[in-house]
């Protein structure tokens, strides 16, 4: 099995990091969609990171299908609870967390990609909007219980969360509230960060690092 995709892309970083945590064995080849986009494209012609390169060849996208094939694989660590009301709360924070990255990743994209004179100011002020409301939404959900920082009962809620805040605050730290309103979310993700499956993926143009344990 192969994850193809750099690890500064937060979902390719997610991919990652939860197939490690459920003990899947793959080779990280770091292609970028851009710089590397002939070589991608001879991989999966879309050239969307995350693809992923099943044993018989079949070629998956899109980070949420490829970690619902690889919980597939690996039936003994579940990363999503089986049933209500866990499951609901997983799923809204899931959504915040993606929300925000989505957000994120659009203002990286207007501000790095487009020439200054073809920036659309409004479009911007939108996201960052939309990226802020995440985040304060994120907050609030996250401190009406505690969620896992363990290694062994992490699910994908707290993967995405951790994944997405070291995204946000290296890309697009001027579009953040202030560190104060986002005490809860900022300690959790701090925390996960020095999990082993964290440290063996950084974000960064590196390569997924073999994760003992």
């Amino acid at each position: 099995m192969q994850l193809i995709g750099m690890l500064d892309s937060p979902y390719v970083r997610r991919a990652a990091i939860a197939m490690q945590l459920l003990g899947l064995h793959f080779e990280h080849r770091s292609l970028s969609v851009f710089r590397t986009f002939d070589e991608f494209s001879r991989i999966n012609p879309v050239v969307k990171a995350p693809t992923f390169v099943c044993d018989d060849g079949t070629v998956l996208m899109d980070s949420t299908l490829i970690l619902q094939y690889a919980q597939s694989l690996s039936p003994g660590r579940a990363l999503l609870p089986p049933s209500d009301p866990a499951l609901k709360r997983a799923l809204r924070l899931i959504g915040l967390a993606l929300a925000a990255t989505d957000k994120s990743v659009q203002a990286v994209y207007e501000q790095q990609l487009r020439p200054d004179d073809k920036q659309h100011a409004p479009w911007l002020e939108r996201v960052g909007a939309q990226l802020r409301a995440a985040l304060l939404e994120l907050e609030a959900e996250m401190g009406k219980a505690p969620l896992s920082a363990e290694r062994d009962a992490i699910g994908l809620a707290g993967i995405t969360i951790g994944v997405m805040w070291e995204f946000v605050r290296q890309m697009t730290p001027e579009l953040l509230p202030p560190a104060e309103r986002l005490q809860t979310l900022i300690a959790y993700a701090t925390e996960v960060e020095q999990l082993p499956e964290f440290r063996a993926a950084p974000h960064g143009d590196g390569l997924v690092q073999p994760c003992g344990g």
